[in-house]
């Protein structure tokens, strides 16, 4: 392929070459790699290669090295401060906010995650996250394995076309070399069938700048099994697949373009193989690659449909562009030369925001064409597994492990505290227990005597029971229960007495009081 703008540091492939069937066709040409090997033989750092004079800008790149980046957006620090704090907010509590509150993570994605957070967002974002939960040591079990000598040598010929402007990646044998390397390697080993494809290379130098290579290397895995799956396999027909797709979109949304470039006959796959599988980190200023990779990791595959038909779209979509496009060559040109306008970070980002093209489009025409494909070339080689459109559908398809509920103890004791062995008790928790047992008996008692009470007896004057007068009645009698003599013709609420229910009724309340 032919070399296009190097505007992020490497003289990267251009679009107006052909695709050779092999997955070595990213490289650059001959000349470029001269370059590049010119300036890899400096040495390990910046530092140490006489680049210590040379200022790098806010993103790390050597100053006058990206050329003019255009106009880059300033957020003011405050705005910043507040933007930080809650993204904070959210990363500690991620799954409460990706269950509840997708929509506010979506719009502050667009809006730019804070540089101090990126890398961490874009681990929670992408799933990265739980996948280094789920696979503990597995990246150091593969980083100390020795590797397929077949693409460990390809890697290594890719190390020093990676960004050699950028302070990781400034020389041959630097820390960022080594591990772009170690992540390279370790993704050939766990997906063998897959190996290594060049464009892979931008895309994890990107994710090294951010965060450290373990970390890297899953969101990798990521990137490569759920956002862009297919992507980098053998014989490259995810991408071609997406070509169509992106070809059939621009109809709608440019149809000037659309019509252009099917005049000229110029094929999808000659201008975006780059984009897409670069996700943009060879071709937009790098202020933009960073916000479009905010958003791609939110949203999924969508944004990158929908920065190429904006860069298409203005670039091709009216008549008073066209006239300096009237053949093939021209028109090449012209997406391989970019108006920096339409590269612009706040230019960009609004377009792409604002442009209505949605996942249920992008799965429609992947149908249609998927069918076109078959009837036209049969059965796809390789069964790539199914996308997933952005950070919700991976949350849903792949849950963070929940950790097991712990008893937490009520009561806590001091460090040191000598604990009874199992079983035994103290002498308070013995004496305890029979306060207890005596007070339970104690109450049952009360509680029986208050159920059964004895029958009450009429009072008698002591010489009435000894000497009974005429007419007064037998000391039998005195022993006859008050109930039982009001059924004689005495009136039970003229006695001076309460009979056996109200004193059982008066004895029941007082227990209860």
């Amino acid at each position: 392929m032919a070399k296009s703008r190097g505007e992020n540091g490497p003289s990267s492939p251009g679009p107006g070459g052909s695709l050779s069937g092999t997955r070595e066709s990213l490289a650059p040409g001959p000349d470029a790699a001269s370059g590049a090997d010119e300036l890899s033989s400096l040495g390990s750092d910046s530092e140490a290669n006489g680049f210590a004079d040379r200022r790098t800008d806010k993103f790390g790149f050597l100053v006058g090295a990206q050329g003019d980046p255009g106009a880059v957006e300033e957020v003011p620090l405050e705005v910043l401060r507040q933007r930080e704090s809650k993204w904070l907010d959210m990363l500690n509590s991620w799954d409460k906010w990706m269950a509840k509150k997708h929509k506010k993570i979506r719009l502050r994605c667009q809006k730019g995650i804070p540089p101090s957070l990126r890398g961490r967002a874009w681990q929670y974002l992408s799933g990265g996250k739980v996948k280094l939960q789920q696979n503990p040591g597995k990246f150091d079990e593969l980083d100390l394995s020795p590797g397929d000598p077949k693409w460990l040598d390809v890697i290594e010929r890719d190390l020093h076309r990676q960004f050699p402007f950028h302070e990781m990646f400034v020389s041959r044998g630097g820390h960022g070399q080594q591990d772009l390397f170690r992540v390279l390697k370790a993704y050939t080993l766990y997906r063998p069938e897959e190996g290594y494809c060049q464009a892979q290379a931008p895309v994890a130098a990107v994710l090294l700048m951010h965060m450290p290579a373990e970390q890297a290397f899953w969101c990798l895995v990521q990137i490569c099994e759920k956002y862009l799956p297919g992507y980098y396999s053998e014989k490259l027909e995810a991408i071609q697949l997406d070509g169509e797709i992106l070809f059939s979109l621009l109809h709608k949304v440019s149809p000037v373009a659309y019509k252009h470039l099917s005049k000229q006959k110029i094929d999808p796959i000659l201008y975006m193989t780059e984009w897409f599988m670069c996700a943009f980190s060879r071709t937009l200023p790098w202020s933009s690659v960073l916000r479009v990779w905010d958003m791609f990791f939110c949203e999924g595959v969508k944004i990158l449909f929908r920065v190429g038909l904006v860069l298409l779209k203005h670039s091709l979509g009216s008549s008073e562009k066209l006239k300096a496009c009237q053949g093939q060559y021209e028109t090449m040109e012209r997406l391989r030369s970019l108006n920096p306008k339409i590269m612009q970070e706040t230019f960009l980002v609004q377009e792409v925001i604002e442009l209505p093209v949605t996942e249920r489009q992008i799965e429609r025409e992947h149908l249609i064409q998927l069918r076109k494909w078959k009837d036209t070339r049969g059965e796809l080689q390789y069964q790539s597994p199914p996308r997933l459109h952005g950070a919700k559908a991976i949350s849903e398809a792949e849950p963070a492990p929940r950790k097991a509920l712990e008893p937490s103890p009520s009561i806590r004791l001091p460090p040191g505290t000598q604990l009874p062995p199992p079983g035994t008790k103290s002498r308070q928790q013995k004496q305890a227990e029979k306060e207890h047992e005596k007070a339970m008996k104690e109450k049952a008692k009360r509680q029986k005597g208050q159920q059964q009470p004895p029958p009450q007896l009429s009072p008698t004057a002591p010489s009435e029971a000894s000497s009974p007068g005429p007419g007064a009645p037998h000391p039998a009698a005195a022993l006859v229960p008050v109930a039982a003599r009001g059924s004689e013709g005495t009136d039970a609420k003229d006695s001076p007495h309460r009979s056996k229910e109200s004193l059982t009724s008066q004895e029941s309340e007082d227990t209860y009081l």
